[in-house]
């Protein structure tokens, strides 16, 4: 699509060009969206799981009722968010929440978990006896999917470029085998991740899901 100067950032970053208007359009972390002025989701494509998403849990050596204190990955803002969430109104539980120093994987033990996200977390699945798929919990929570990341622009876009970038992700998704192929990872079989714990397409439950983190988040986070 030549009508996109495509950058590729960090999802903290490009949420801050669209924040500075230096951006039209981004795949933002969805905890986001409240900070960006006129937000809009503008693809009827995005990031969701309608169950467990694998790639976004809770890792503990004891049950979530002993668990005392809690590291909160530095890499994901909306993930934190929802592990506050959950904790607050799913499990019902208070726990000391800490910002994770780098090394933090190898520090969870005892009664301290860790919340992993992303291609560490599918490396940590085989090494921890309890682990809390937040998709699945917040789905057990509330009975809707969630959506971790979406296409957000600042600002009304013309239908047909919507149209026409709509197109282009669904002929994305048309080539996972290759995307599978070109990038094997050995610890976790990317044909279920990418088939099964990944759900693509923003339909009317997933933003209703959305719709009701977007309550949540206007409450004071746990500090």
């Amino acid at each position: 699509m030549q009508e996109i100067d495509l950058a590729l950032e960090y999802p903290a970053q490009i949420a801050q060009h669209l924040r500075e208007g230096t951006a039209d359009m981004g795949l933002v972390p969805v905890a986001a969206i409240p900070a960006i002025p006129g937000a809009r989701i503008v693809s009827d494509f995005g990031i969701a799981a309608t169950g467990k998403v694998a790639s976004v849990c809770i890792f503990s050596k004891v049950p979530m009722e002993e668990i005392t204190h809690l590291y909160l990955d530095y890499q994901s803002r909306t993930s934190v968010r929802l592990a506050q969430v959950l904790l607050r109104h799913y499990w019902q539980k208070e726990v000391a929440l800490l910002q994770a120093p780098e090394n933090y994987i190898g520090l969870i033990g005892g009664t301290t978990a860790g919340v992993i996200i992303g291609d560490r977390a599918l490396q940590q699945l085989p090494h921890f006896p309890y682990i809390y798929d937040l998709a699945e919990h917040w789905q057990l929570h509330t009975g809707l999917p969630f959506i971790f990341a979406a296409w957000v622009a600042n600002k009304e876009l013309p239908d047909p470029f919507v149209r026409r970038f709509n197109e282009a992700c669904a002929e994305g998704l048309a080539h996972i085998d290759e995307v599978i192929a070109e990038h094997p990872f050995p610890p976790y079989d990317l044909n279920t991740y990418y088939r099964e714990n990944i759900r693509y397409t923003l339909d009317e439950e997933k933003k209703k899901g959305l719709e009701r983190f977007l309550e949540y988040l206007k409450e004071p986070a746990i500090v």
